[in-house]
């Protein structure tokens, strides 16, 4: 995938997979069946429960009709696994891998959803039957969680026919780097780790920093008990980070990025990592990326379960390979970070919004 247009061709494309769920005419299957992957769903048998679908759609000969796709978390993790069927989006939770059979002879086959696994509101007992329409969810609009429990994350097509990748191919045809920092600082975007610092100054002080090296590295660390914002971006939409930090790099000059996520992250690095490999094969990341003269590779660092690494500095010392310990400040990472060099350091959460700012305006 070597050019904006190529990109764009792709898009068209892979829309068409995931037609149901855009609401759009122009599709193959009858079904689409979206099933919970989030760790914890996946600790509530959700992978059993796909399973137990596809062999009640063998049984049926329905397999060429209806596809079932693991995604990441959608959140209301109370209720899970929560499953979603498609057209319509009808929204079930607390799902066992025997209520496979139900969904398949009374939804599929009869056209009737199965109301005992619908939610009930615990304050009006009204029946809702999607999952956007709860109460949790209908005075939200879902930014940097915006393709969980949409995509399939271990699929990059799906991302791209999201309109994914295509704030790096704007970036990278349409804007210099004082464009790309001026529109994060109208955007208002403030670091979503804790501190609040303003992202774009951040990436200011890096670009203007002297150095024929920098580095962009992405804070996955979450050590925070009971924490798993990061944690649930990089199980749905992993792709999202990888193309921010690609825009981060090209912003500041950076040629290289590192992801620091947490080894207790298992199936969050799994599909990192999955999404790395498989942008590296687009062509998404490495050399003359979309054909331009920007190059930009993306590598893992795990954690060991050191909390202090959570900590921006001793998580840069972590990655040389040296015990996690704060470093004084300044100088700050912006200045001299990773291996003496300029380095941004951003948070999962923050990365997460950057692609949807340059696609949407600030």
């Amino acid at each position: 995938m070597r050019t904006w247009q190529e990109l764009n061709e792709m898009q068209n494309l892979y829309r068409k997979d995931v037609a149901l769920r855009l609401d759009e005419t122009d599709f193959d299957l009858k079904w689409e069946i979206l099933v919970c992957g989030g760790t914890g769903c996946l600790s509530s048998k959700s992978r059993d429960f796909m399973d137990a679908f596809n062999a009640e759609l063998a049984k049926h000969g329905l397999a060429d009709e209806a596809r079932v796709i693991g995604t990441g978390c959608f959140g209301l993790c109370a209720q899970g696994p929560i499953v979603i069927v498609y057209p319509g989006g009808t929204f079930y939770h607390q799902v066992q891998p025997k209520d496979a059979k139900k969904i398949v002879e009374k939804h599929l086959l009869a056209g009737e959803p199965v109301e005992k696994l619908l939610y009930h509101d615990h304050e009006t007992k009204e029946v809702i039957n999607k999952l956007l329409d709860t109460p949790f969810y209908h005075k939200q609009e879902r930014v940097a969680l915006r393709n969980c429990g949409r995509i399939d994350p271990e699929k990059i097509e799906e991302y791209i026919a999201f309109n994914g990748y295509q704030a790096l191919a704007k970036v990278l045809h349409e804007y210099t780097s004082e464009d790309v920092l001026t529109i994060l600082k109208n955007s208002g975007l403030r670091g979503r780790g804790g501190a609040g610092f303003p992202t774009y100054m951040k990436w200011t002080f890096a670009k203007n920093s002297p150095g024929n090296q920098k580095y962009v590295v992405c804070n996955a660390d979450e050590g925070d008990p009971g924490a798993f914002m990061d944690r649930s971006v990089l199980e749905g939409d992993p792709h999202a980070v990888i193309e921010a930090m690609a825009i981060a790099g090209y912003t500041i000059g950076a040629n290289q990025g590192y992801v620091y996520v947490r080894a207790e992250y298992p199936t969050a690095v799994k599909r990192l990592q999955i999404a790395i490999n498989q942008a590296r094969e687009a062509g998404l990341l490495g050399e003359h990326i979309f054909g331009t003269d920007f190059s930009f590779q993306l590598d893992i660092r795990l954690g060991s379960g050191a909390f202090v690494c959570g900590e921006e500095t001793a998580l840069l010392e972590s990655i040389e390979g040296h015990r996690g310990e704060p470093r004084p400040r300044p100088p700050f990472p912006a200045v001299k970070g990773l291996f003496g060099k300029p380095t941004i350091v951003n948070n999962v959460e923050t990365l997460a919004n950057i692609a949807q700012i340059i696609v949407k305006g600030p």
